[in-house]
């Protein structure tokens, strides 16, 4: 009996739709059209002979399986795209940026944007990671530049502003009363936003407990979307489907962020890149 296999096309259609929020958004994203994302998925899903990704309300869920399947999609796709850099793309002009989850779909088209108009007509490739691993493939090589939760990484990098928060939770949702704890979801350990929830609320004296956690942003939104609890997001760009800003709960700062070029990357495409995401972080305070 023939090994399954998990095409390289659909992984990358299933990405885009955690990143992008949608089937439409992620069509969007890949100059596709919105039947062939979702083909992509059913692929996907026929392969695994689990359903990845549910219908829920005008939004998507991911499954179980769906988000385990993205956890190692997403560790596919990177290994796939570091090896075509390194064996194909040598005298290609080609930039590759690397950005945390949080905020990512308004820092990558700015970052893109930025570098094609200091280098006309290269390609961008993106990579979308936790902040140590960003680090590590900036230092790497692999990654051209990135920007990331400065905290969350060993390397400090160059300071680009602060990534505002806020509480977000279904539409009408309210906490258990006092002295029940506030439920929170967010991303597992080791995550700066989730440790900046919890000091947060226990610095007010304010008691919670973790009632839902995943390995990335999409999990988070899935479990949040179901009423479970409350979720510290990135307040960049329009709330995610299905959620809503709840200010019931203590305000938190922002988190600072760092941007961090490769040894060796063009000074005019670096300076480039930086500024561009200070212009999104002082966009919104």
């Amino acid at each position: 009996m023939p090994q399954p296999v998990l095409d390289i096309v659909a992984l990358r259609s299933l990405t885009a739709v955690a990143d992008c929020g949608g089937f439409h958004r992620a069509a969007r994203a890949l100059s596709l059209s919105q039947s062939a994302v979702s083909q992509h998925v059913r692929r996907l899903e026929k392969t695994l002979g689990h359903p990845v990704v549910e219908r829920e309300g005008r939004g998507t869920r991911f499954t179980p399986e769906g988000r385990l399947l993205l956890e190692q999609a997403r560790r596919i796709l990177a290994v796939h795209d570091e090896a075509v850099r390194t064996l194909l793309d040598r005298d290609g002009d080609t930039v590759t940026i690397g950005s945390t989850e949080h905020a990512a779909d308004q820092f990558l088209p700015r970052l893109t944007a930025a570098v094609q108009d200091v280098r006309p007509g290269c390609r961008v490739r993106f990579r979308i990671d936790r902040s140590a691993r960003l680090v590590e493939a900036v230092e790497r090589g692999s990654v051209d530049v990135a920007v990331y939760v400065t905290e969350a990484a060993a390397t400090e990098g160059t300071p680009v502003g602060g990534l505002p928060l806020t509480w977000h939770a279904v539409p009408g949702w309210e906490p258990p009363r006092a002295p029940a704890p506030v439920p929170l979801v967010a991303i597992e350990d080791p995550c700066a936003i989730r440790r900046r929830a919890i000091a947060t609320l226990a610095a007010q004296g304010v008691s919670a407990t973790v009632v839902g956690d995943a390995g990335y942003l999409a999990g988070v939104l899935d479990i949040a979307r179901t009423g479970q609890g409350v979720a510290l997001l990135a307040a960049v760009g329009p709330a995610p489907d299905g959620l809503t800003p709840y200010d019931g709960l203590p305000a938190v700062p922002p988190i600072p962020m760092s941007a961090l070029a490769r040894p060796g990357a063009d000074p005019a495409t670096v300076e480039a890149a930086f500024a561009a995401v200070r212009d999104v972080l002082v966009g919104v305070r």
